[in-house]
């Protein structure tokens, strides 16, 4: 039986909400200033919810609206697949990075996670 032969009262509600979990990740990803960056563990450890699989699954589902490539993989490697799209707005924004070697793969740099590497600040005092 199709949804559309289902009487109203019948069908599954369908909202544009976003899950609440999704709202409070991409929050924290538009507070991340320019030139910072926090790993997808600091924002579960911030939001003391989840973990970094859950905040990368809700990044690759929702975060095209929100500035994405501020939440990274722990060892600073770029975005697989977005490397050149992200490397644009660090360079852009001064994200600290570090130069690849010529061994590495594309010759990409990394972020420079020492320099780079954001934890809240002054806000994350009053997060909830």
């Amino acid at each position: 039986m199709s949804e559309q032969s289902l009487p109203d009262d019948a069908r599954p509600e369908y909202t544009d909400a976003l899950p609440e979990y999704a709202e409070r990740v991409l929050e924290v990803a538009e507070l991340i200033p320019p030139g910072r960056v926090m790993t997808y563990g600091d924002v579960a450890e911030w939001l003391e919810e989840g973990g970094p699989r859950q905040v990368g699954r809700v990044m690759a589902l929702y975060g095209g609206a929100v500035p994405w490539w501020r939440v990274v993989r722990a060892d600073g490697t770029l975005l697989p697949g977005h490397e050149l799209r992200a490397l644009d707005h660090y360079r852009a924004e001064g994200t600290p990075l570090k130069q690849a070697s010529r061994a590495a793969q594309g010759h990409l740099p990394r972020l420079d996670m020492k320099r780079a590497r954001w934890d809240g600040g002054e806000r994350a005092e009053g997060h909830t």
